[in-house]
């Protein structure tokens, strides 16, 4: 479920690189910033598609619990660059639509605080509670 998510924010993403107002909307250290943001998008991608790539290559008929553990890390690593990757996305959206960066980074850190709870702290805390 996650996947087609991460596949449609970096189509958006590599969009918007290409569009007429990027360079013209964004300085050239937004730009790194979008790239920068672009690359984490892509990474949680990759780790979110290991899981299918390991399994197809190595126990297409069974799973392991071995399986299930590796790919529960490797999903729980891709939240990171994800929510970092959005943050700046946020942030670089904040900064045009309110003219400031110091709007930016409050949406861009709040977004992650809240993305780290839902991700992170709640997933934890329900384990702790009922695990």
């Amino acid at each position: 479920m996650v996947l087609p998510g991460i596949q449609a924010l970096f189509g958006f993403q590599l969009i918007a690189v290409f569009n007429n107002g990027f360079g013209e909307k964004l300085t050239s250290a937004q730009q790194q910033i979008h790239f920068y943001a672009l690359f984490l998008v892509a990474l949680a991608a990759g780790l979110v598609m290991a899981p299918a790539a390991i399994h197809r290559q190595t126990q297409q008929r069974e799973v392991s619990e071995r399986f299930i553990w590796l790919s529960s890390r490797l999903m729980t690593a891709s939240m990171y660059p994800l929510a970092v990757g959005l943050s700046l996305d946020v942030y670089l959206i904040g900064c045009i639509v309110f003219g400031a960066a110091t709007a930016g980074i409050a949406f861009a850190a709040a977004l992650f605080a809240v993305l780290m709870v839902l991700w992170l702290a709640l997933p934890r805390h329900e384990r702790n509670h009922y695990g």
